[in-house]
């Protein structure tokens, strides 16, 4: 299943060729750092490296005798080597170069999250400039609430995609730790001082401490940065489903013109690619529970966490990839209708401006509880009868008392409620990012 949603990049990262090949850059970068501390011989060193390589299919075949993975893969890179081969894996226990491997490929799988995520940014600052003042209606509870613009939606997905890029910089480092510690994680075949080498030639850092493996705190907590970026891509495309919808029409994802929407009804262009977002999403966070369920481990390591790991990370990073690859296509081809956000501010013949009425009658010194059961009273019969809620409220005798016909007016100012946008984009996007 996961195979139809991999893009080429990030599917070459979890394949098995590039799994053992992180394998062999930890065994050779352990080889030369043991050869230049005089632990084997520098010959040894020097053939590992050029003599070192591997078959997929011939570990597979080793591994099914010997039912061990590490084993199968030592195996058949020492064949390669020759005698010196009897160096390799010297001093180290399978899981230095499982969890120091493991995290040369998060890092390659990070890369990759992070430029979709830079590109989906790009989009949302792009659409959100283009609408920044086109009005439309705010829903709370699912209700018509006040006008906000839709390029205010577009921006606050900006700003949470940006803290995304953020949290997942903080997780990805936190990933970028090796061990080479050894059995229970006490050095007792190489040191501190050697760990600290070899993880400088991959370009890791030595984690503080370790058992036989790399405490799973830290892949729970990046699995689960994960899950908050798939949450938020739902967020998206949960809200344009929404002003998808039929009775809204306010926005929809791109129709091609050979698409069809239903087996039965011809009519129907219904928004796929927005509801498998959210249903993917699904999954990512699902994974999370799973890397949370790693933490525990019996004494100083057991394999449960192991299969578990060889499905959550190559899926979540995976199907993470895919949904900002789908969030991006979906934002930069949606199309918007701008007349139509117009036509639904005024389905409720004004009733978004009664907060402004009610603060307005409020500053002229009405009592609150008062002002707002004159505007409510009004209100309720704007639900009733579809009357005009501004000519109800003209008529109103306390209202009346209370403001002038141009201060009813101006309670009713679509560009008063609106007149701060230019604030929250200077402070979303900055002064330098808008001329950009």
């Amino acid at each position: 299943m996961i195979s139809r949603y991999t893009r080429p990049e990030m599917g070459r990262i979890w394949s098995d060729e590039n799994k053992f090949s992180k394998w062999l850059e930890v065994e050779i970068a352990t080889a030369e750092v043991e050869a230049e501390a005089g632990l084997i011989p520098a010959r040894a060193a020097r053939a590992i490296r050029r003599k070192g390589r591997f078959e997929v299919e011939r570990i597979r075949e080793i591994e099914r005798q010997v039912k061990h993975d590490v084993i199968a893969f030592t195996t058949n890179v020492s064949a390669h080597i020759g005698p010196e081969g009897r160096y390799l894996h010297y001093g180290l226990t399978s899981n230095d170069v499982v969890d120091t491997a493991q995290a040369l490929l998060v890092r390659e799988a990070s890369n990759l999250i992070r430029a979709g995520l830079e590109r989906l940014g790009r989009i949302l600052k792009k659409r959100a400039l283009e609408f920044k003042h086109t009005p439309m209606v705010g829903r709370t509870h699912g209700i018509q609430a006040e006008p906000i613009t839709f390029g205010l939606k577009l921006a606050n997905w900006f700003s949470e995609n940006r803290l995304n890029l953020a949290r997942l910089a903080f997780a990805a480092e936190e990933m970028r730790v090796g061990k080479l510690s050894g059995a229970v994680g006490s050095y007792a075949h190489l040191s501190p001082i050697l760990e600290r080498k070899i993880c400088a030639r991959l370009g890791l850092r030595p984690v503080p401490i370790a058992t036989q493996v790399i405490s799973r705190d830290r892949h729970a907590f990046y699995v689960s940065t994960l899950a908050v970026i798939a949450a938020s891509l739902e967020k998206i495309a949960l809200e344009i489903r929404g002003l998808q919808r039929t009775e809204v029409h306010e926005a929809e994802e791109y129709f091609s013109p050979e698409q069809k929407g239903s087996s039965a009804m011809p009519h129907k262009r219904n928004p796929v690619t927005a509801e498998q977002i959210c249903g993917l999403a699904r999954v990512v966070r699902a994974n999370a529970q799973a890397a949370l369920e790693n933490v525990a481990l019996w004494h100083e390591r057991d394999i449960s966490h192991s299969s578990v790991e060889r499905v959550i990370l190559p899926d979540s990073t995976i199907l993470l990839d895919y949904l900002l690859h789908k969030t991006a296509q979906l934002i930069e081809s949606l199309v918007v209708y701008p007349e139509r956000m117009e036509e639904n501010l005024g389905l409720l013949k004004g009733l978004v401006f009664s907060g402004q009425l009610l603060l307005d009658l409020a500053d002229k010194g009405a009592p609150r509880e008062e002002a707002y059961r004159w505007v409510q009273r009004n209100a309720m019969q704007v639900w009733k009868t579809r009357e005009d809620f501004r000519a109800l409220v003209e008529k109103d005798p306390d209202i009346r008392r209370t403001l002038a016909p141009r201060e009813i007016a101006r309670a009713f100012s679509l560009r008063r409620q609106l007149r701060h946008v230019d604030s929250i984009f200077r402070q979303v996007f900055g002064k330098q990012l808008l001329r950009d």
